[in-house]
């Protein structure tokens, strides 16, 4: 069995190429994937080869953990059946061939109890599940200390991650947010919350800052904005260490928060909020490739700031 797959060979040099695919053990199942999207934060970082060291990690290796797919073989032993929509967080079925994180391509074996049934009106949509479940993990519910997560009141960057943040404290009747954003093209698209270009901002007193920015260099202006108690929390992906200057931080007694990877119980959580209604992930999805064009779906996703979302369409490869 094999798939045809995107492979960086090593960065900045994308490929499409068939790969065989590890045989599916007794616990697991194979899907044929319909859509994948493009991370702008972590499949970036792969791409310019500037990605921190992660378990995995070794070129060549296939992207990718935002897969839809249909479920054509299942498990002999799970919970999974054939013909289930299911959202898949990634796959390492490749031999050889890295699977970091292993979801961009036609067809892949992954464990059944990885596999999130959805809807099969939520679609194409449900590439956006990974995002969706980071920021519910990111925002809600308890921190690994048994502590209440206190959800954003300023969210730093108007992307795909920062309009799910602001759109899920809205949707779990938390304060609307404020959401800064400096580029006029990604300041349209407010869902019951407020963009502002920073400079127009002249609070000081925000409890909760979530930065998905991806750049460090941010800290210092964010802590300026604290209240005194205050918390930022990172929940972008940083290539560079980080620093900040301590005074203005002593001064404020600020926390400080690393959002971790979303979990399962984060996925159900999210489906179940879209399910009813309270969660749209209408409008996040801007920009659609055929995967014999995968190569310039990348440059598009990482350089166009009108690009939201990028997916490939793998449905044509299935028949």
């Amino acid at each position: 069995m094999t798939a045809q797959a995107v492979v960086l060979q090593a960065p900045r040099q994308l490929a499409l190429r068939q790969l065989p695919l590890t045989p599916p053990g007794p616990g697991d199942c194979v899907v044929d994937v319909l859509y994948s999207g493009i991370s702008t934060g972590t499949e970036r970082l792969l791409w310019t080869g500037t990605m921190p060291p992660f378990p995995g990690m070794g070129y060549p290796l296939v992207p990718g953990y935002e897969s839809v797919g249909r479920v054509v073989q299942a498990a002999a032993e799970g919970d999974r059946a054939e013909g289930e929509l299911v959202f898949v967080p990634g796959a390492r079925c490749y031999g050889e061939v890295n699977g970091l994180f292993g979801g961009a391509a036609s067809r892949v074996v992954v464990a059944a109890d990885r596999l999130l049934p959805i809807p099969d009106a939520l679609g194409e949509q449900g590439v956006l599940m990974a995002l969706a479940a980071t920021a519910y993990h990111a925002a809600c519910g308890e921190n690994a200390d048994g502590s209440s997560k206190v959800a954003p009141d300023l969210v730093i960057g108007h992307g795909v991650l920062g309009r799910l943040l602001a759109r899920i404290a809205v949707a779990v009747d938390a304060p609307a947010p404020v959401v800064w954003e400096t580029n006029p093209r990604r300041c349209e698209g407010a869902a019951g919350y407020t963009v502002l270009d920073p400079a127009a901002d002249e609070r000081r007193d925000y409890r909760a800052i979530y930065d998905v920015s991806g750049d460090g260099s941010l800290l210092d202006s964010l802590i300026g904005r604290l209240a005194p108690g205050g918390e930022i929390v990172l929940a972008g992906f940083y290539e560079a260490p980080l620093s900040f200057n301590f005074p203005p931080a002593f001064m404020r007694e600020l926390r400080l928060r690393v959002a971790a990877e979303f979990r399962e119980p984060d996925l159900v959580a999210v489906r179940g909020l879209v399910e009813s209604g309270r969660l749209s992930l209408d409008g996040l999805i801007t920009h659609r490739s055929a995967v014999a064009d995968a190569a310039e779906a990348y440059e598009t996703a990482f350089n166009d700031p009108a690009c939201l979302k990028m997916i490939l369409d793998w449905s044509g490869l299935h028949g």
